[in-house]
């Protein structure tokens, strides 16, 4: 036990606490500024909706909904006599071509979404941040192998890229979070972590690091990459919506080897001869086209908020 002026006693315990109440202020402060962008609040309540049908499909499926009727791989209702059938009391958003509920469905594939979007983000910033900011301190030859490797791969047309690549590797929902993340890490996005890392670099606690004795490894990993947080946090919103509607466009393609989801739905119309007769058969193509639109734009605008926590000059005044 130390003791600083005043003779207070300065315990682990009350570090811990002073952390604890220094960053609940930091959250109350970045999350009024958060809350005064009314379209943040929009898309986190649709994402929050969402995120509460993927919760409560497993639920319904123990307590509520006959398994053998509302399986989204193999539920069949027998009482309905023509599939596809519209909505009804039994099913609210009718069944599609094979007789599988599409609620169902629906509700299943917001899980592997949520899962495929999240994952590909956290590859990509965990990427991006780290190469981002060794090539910000080391430059020279290190900088030039990790920016060119990044043009090289924007210039590649990036679902063109994934088609090919289904070709040879057997796509699922991992895989793909992998492909994405990696293809997304080491590309554009290095660029810009990079560009943020050179603006650190010039900070006096950089210098007074080094002069300190700070190894690279600490330099780089204790103070230029807590920098990049915020810019990490915002970039995943936008890293979530680029991984939805990639496994959407994949999937209505037929490329993924995914048993059910939002892009398998619509995939599964076209399939069957229906996505032409979309007037007549709506709800066939209406709930899944919906959700993608609603999901992507979602996080789309709470990234646009988080924009104005993390660059001051966007806030309102």
């Amino acid at each position: 036990m130390t003791a600083i002026a005043g003779n207070t006693p300065v315990t682990p315990g009350s570090i811990w606490l002073v952390r604890m109440r220094n960053n609940w202020k930091s959250f109350t402060d970045n999350w009024a500024i958060f809350a005064e962008n009314k379209i943040g609040l929009i898309g986190l309540a649709i994402i929050l909706f969402y995120a509460l049908l993927a919760a409560a499909h497993p639920i319904l499926m123990q307590t509520v909904w006959n398994p053998q009727v509302y399986d989204p791989f193999t539920g069949y209702d027998p009482a309905v006599m023509v599939n596809p059938s519209p909505p009804s009391s039994q099913h609210w958003l009718g069944t599609d071509p094979m007789g599988r509920d599409i609620l169902s469905q629906l509700m299943y594939s917001t899980r592997n979404e949520f899962v495929l979007g999240l994952l590909a983000a956290l590859l990509t910033v965990t990427i991006a941040t780290s190469i981002g900011a060794i090539a910000a301190y080391f430059g020279g030859w290190v900088d030039s192998l990790f920016m060119r490797a990044a043009d090289l791969i924007n210039i590649l047309p990036f679902i063109a890229l994934l088609v090919v690549l289904s070709s040879f590797v057997r796509m699922n929902m991992w895989t793909l979070a992998l492909v994405i993340g990696l293809l997304s890490g080491f590309g554009g996005t290095t660029i810009i972590f990079k560009a943020q890392a050179l603006t650190i670099m010039v900070k006096p606690y950089i210098e007074a690091a080094r002069v300190a004795g700070g190894s690279h490894r600490h330099v780089i990993f204790y103070h230029i990459v807590p920098n990049l947080m915020p810019l990490a946090f915002l970039n995943m919103m936008f890293t979530v919506t680029s991984a939805i509607f990639t496994e959407a466009s994949l999937s209505y393609f037929g490329l993924l080897n995914i048993r059910v989801s939002w892009g398998i739905m619509i995939y599964t119309t076209q399939a069957a001869g229906y996505m032409l007769r979309s007037v007549e058969y709506w709800y066939l193509i209406f709930p899944a086209g919906l959700s993608i639109t609603l999901l992507c734009s979602a996080f789309y605008l709470v990234g646009r908020a988080l924009d104005a926590v993390v660059n001051p000059r966007l806030r309102q005044r």
